[in-house]
């Protein structure tokens, strides 16, 4: 489908910048001719055929970069080459076939202007050209999709899913890798004082009861 969009485009676009262009070339070349007649100049009077040159080159612009189909470009710059072309074969021919008469918003419309001066061949294989860029070969739809480009800066986010957290160590065997020693457990050579017993009167934040032994050398005091 985006091939036929393509193909009407060019057979549009083609006719359509031949005029434009006539236009503004006219329009520029007899005001400047008219400024050297009188000898100064208005520069709105070139504000008409600059839109002119200005809407055609648009029209080029998105015929021969965008990335469409190319047979839309590739048709276009035929159009605007094969007249150029036939004059190297029957200048008289192709000049007769060219309307000189028609006018357009009442100006003139030298459809023949552009073709003599040699701007239709140089447009055209602008298009032509444009035919060979390796992007418009690419297929767009149905094709592999494309990775998507993070922007620069942007904070990336990642949510872990249960599939993206490492697997568990197994449980080490205390009898592989040579290791047959049974485990055991560590107990003091002496054993430790045991704690002194409360009573059921005693808070767990009390003091502890005192030794009731006295130390050596001490006498009691009755």
């Amino acid at each position: 489908m985006r091939h036929l969009w393509s193909f009407l485009a060019g057979l549009v676009v083609a006719p359509v910048t031949w005029v434009l262009v006539t236009l503004g070339q006219d329009g520029s070349g007899r005001t400047v001719h008219r400024w050297v007649e009188i000898g100064t100049y208005s520069t709105p009077n070139l504000i008409e055929p600059a839109v002119y040159l200005g809407v055609a080159g648009i029209l080029l612009g998105l015929l021969g970069t965008l990335r469409f189909s190319p047979l839309g470009p590739a048709v276009a710059g035929l159009l605007l080459v094969v007249p150029y072309l036939g004059l190297f074969v029957a200048p008289f021919t192709v000049r007769d076939q060219i309307p000189e008469s028609w006018k357009m918003l009442g100006d003139p419309l030298p459809l023949r202007q552009p073709l003599e001066n040699g701007t239709l061949f140089l447009i055209g294989m602008l298009l032509l050209m444009a035919v060979f860029s390796g992007q418009r070969w690419r297929q767009r739809a149905g094709g592999p999709a494309e990775a998507e480009l993070t922007p620069a800066g942007a904070p990336v986010e990642h949510n872990p899913a249960l599939g993206d957290w490492p697997p568990a160590d197994p449980l080490k065997d205390p009898t592989k890798d040579g290791d047959t020693a049974p485990l055991t457990l560590a107990y003091p050579d002496t054993p430790t004082e045991p704690l002194p017993r409360r009573t059921g009167g005693e808070s767990p934040w009390s003091a502890p009861p005192r030794a009731t032994t006295r130390p050596e050398g001490t006498t009691e005091i009755r």
